[in-house]
C-alpha cells in the first residue's frame, strides 16, 4: 500500500497544516549541568557543558568534577517490576541536558534509597513552540510507549509523566543501556532484530511518527531494539516520515495484524483521553484500520517522507 493512501483516510483539521521544516532548526546546544538560575528561566543554555564531554558516539564522558559512574549506574533492568515505580517516585537528580537536542532534554538519575537508575526527563517548559504540532510534544512521548504496550509491543523505554521534576511536569523515560554506535542502519539487516523492527515501523504508522530517525533505533545491552525520540507523533495530518521502509510490499505477519486489530476491537488505551485530542485519536484507529485493509508494509512512492538527517 503506497503512504499516500493512507493519507487519504485520515481526517485533516486545517488549522494544522504542515509546515516546513526549516521552522524546526535545532541547535547545537550540549550537555550541561543545571545552574541554580537555570531553574527559573527553564533552559539556560549559557553554561553548557564543553564538547569533549560527549564522545563522537553522544555517550557521556566525565566532566569537571563528575565521575562517569556516578552517571550511568542502574541498578534495575527495564523489566523489573520495580522499574516503573522507581521512574514515578524516586528522587531525581539532573546531571545535565542532552546534546544535539533542539528541546530541553536532561539525563537524570532516580533513586528510591534501595534502587537507582537513570533517565531521560523532557520538561513542558523546554519545549520551543513549533507550527506544526500543538504544544506538549511530552505528552506523545508518554503516549508512544502506551500505544506500543497496548499492543504487547514491548519496543518503546517505559515512559511516564512525571509532575513533580524541577523544571516542571514532562515525560521521563527510562535510560537504555545500549550500543551507541548501532542505529537502524546496522540493525536492519540482522533477522534476530528483525520483529522488533518490524513492530516500531507500524507503530510509527499508526502514531503518525514524523521523525523517524535512524538514531532513534537503539540496540540495548539486551539485545533489544529500542524505539526512543518519539515525541513528533500523532497529529490528525497524516504527515509519516521514516527511515524504515526497508519491508515496503511485504505481508504482515499474522500476529501483527492482531496486534493492530485491538485498536478497533477493544479501542484506545485509556490514558489517551488525557494525552491526546479527539482529532488525534480518532486518526490512530483510522490509520490503523488502512494499514489492516492493506495488509502489506507500505511503500514511499514519492521518495519524500524521510526525515533529515536520516540518522
Amino acid at each position: 500500500m503506497p503512504s499516500d493512501e493512507l493519507s487519504d483516510r485520515v481526517p485533516v483539521r486545517n488549522e494544522q497544516r504542515i509546515v516546513s521544516d526549516a521552522a524546526r532548526e535545532p541547535d547545537d546546544v550540549l550537555a550541561s549541568p543545571i545552574p541554580e538560575d537555570s531553574v527559573e528561566d527553564d533552559c539556560d543554555d549559557s553554561d553548557d557543558w564543553d564538547e569533549e564531554n560527549w564522545d563522537e558516539t553522544g555517550t557521556p564522558q566525565a566532566g569537571p568534577g563528575t565521575e562517569l559512574s556516578t552517571l550511568l549506574n542502574t541498578t534495575v533492568t527495564v523489566d523489573d517490576p520495580v522499574t516503573i515505580p522507581l521512574l514515578r517516585n524516586g528522587a531525581l537528580e539532573i546531571h545535565g541536558r542532552m546534546p544535539w537536542s533542539s528541546n530541553g532534554t536532561y539525563l537524570v538519575s532516580l533513586d528510591d534509597g534501595s534502587n537507582r537508575t537513570q533517565g531521560i526527563y523532557k520538561p513542558q517548559s523546554g519545549e520551543r513552540p513549533l507550527w506544526d504540532f500543538p504544544n506538549g510534544l511530552w505528552q506523545r512521548e508518554v503516549a508512544t510507549y502506551e500505544l506500543a504496550e497496548w499492543l504487547d509491543w514491548h519496543v518503546v523505554p517505559p515512559t511516564i509523566i512525571r509532575r513533580d521534576g524541577p523544571l516542571g511536569i514532562g515525560s521521563l523515560q527510562w535510560f537504555v543501556p545500549s550500543d551507541y554506535t548501532a542505529h537502524y542502519f546496522t540493525m536492519k539487516d540482522e533477522p534476530v532484530l528483525r520483529r522488533g523492527l518490524e513492530q516500531i515501523c507500524l507503530l510509527d504508522i499508526v502514531a503518525n511518527n514524523t521523525d523517524r530517525k535512524g538514531g532513534h533505533c537503539l540496540l540495548g545491552e539486551d539485545g533489544r531494539v529500542w524505539a526512543i525520540d518519539n515525541g513528533l507523533s500523532f497529529h490528525a495530518e497524516f504527515k509519516l516520515r521514516t527511515v524504515l521502509w526497508d519491508f515496503a510490499g511485504e505481508s504482515i505477519p499474522t500476529e501483527l495484524i492482531e496486534g493492530l486489530g485491538r485498536l478497533l476491537d477493544d479501542g484506545l488505551p485509556p490514558g489517551f483521553v488525557e494525552l491526546l485530542d479527539p482529532f488525534e485519536r480518532d486518526a490512530i484507529r483510522t490509520r490503523a484500520n488502512a494499514v489492516i485493509s492493506g495488509g502489506v508494509f507500505p511503500s514511499d512512492p514519492t521518495g519524500r517522507r524521510y526525515p533529515w538527517p536520516l540518522v
